[in-house]
């Protein structure tokens, strides 16, 4: 236990850069995976097959692997310079929860009656007016609880930050467990504990809107 304690501003150090990458990378997901949405269930045939395509692939491949293709495969591929180990976890992670943040989204949307869309066109919107100010609107009580989780996950998937030079949470540990051997146990507690401090709440509020979700129904 003491080994928490000693070691507490080491925890705390991992603990910002895990709740940074968690925030940052959450709003570059959302961002893009609002537009991935969009695409699936655009008019135009090509859009929906190249959203689609992403989404299947990126959600089907490990996050390993697609911190691999940035750190070493993409800068082969366009002579990029190279980009510090923060930089590319965000962007390994923000592409990769972007796919599950458009499926998300996309359930949501296809939640809303058909007739809502159709009475939407009816007036004279565009497919992005309806979309924007009829459907979005309707989804999101819905769309929010699984947005939650997903964002749940993207906490959990910082610590493949770790074996790529970020020291994050999981990064911390290792360099603990490292130097306190005989207290390694201790020192994964240490870890799991911070995790929580996100994830913890997180579920609360999941939870809480699912509930009002279903009262409202």
């Amino acid at each position: 236990m003491n080994v928490i304690t000693d070691n507490l501003d080491a925890y705390v150090a991992g603990f910002v850069v895990t709740l940074q990458l968690t925030l940052l990378a959450a709003a570059a997901s959302m961002a893009l995976g609002l537009v991935l949405a969009a695409l699936r269930v655009s008019p135009i045939r090509v859009l929906r097959a190249v959203s689609a395509t992403y989404v299947e692939v990126v959600r089907n491949t490990p996050l390993t692997l697609v911190f691999f293709f940035i750190v070493f495969v993409a800068p082969q591929l366009g002579n990029l310079p190279p980009i510090d180990f923060g930089t590319t976890a965000l962007l390994a992670l923000s592409l990769y929860t972007a796919a599950f943040v458009a499926e998300a989204v996309r359930s949501g949307i296809n939640s809303v009656g058909v007739g809502q869309a159709e009475a939407a066109r009816a007036v004279g919107l565009t497919f992005g007016q309806t979309l924007r100010e009829v459907v979005l609107p309707q989804a999101v009580r819905t769309v929010i609880p699984p947005l939650i989780n997903v964002f749940i996950a993207l906490t959990k998937n910082t610590s493949v930050a770790a074996g790529f030079g970020v020291v994050e949470l999981m990064g911390t540990g290792r360099r603990l467990g490292v130097v306190n051997a005989a207290d390694g146990e201790w020192v994964l507690i240490g870890v799991a504990i911070f995790y929580l401090l996100i994830t913890i709440p997180l579920g609360l509020v999941a939870g809480a809107v699912e509930r009002k979700v279903a009262f409202s129904r």
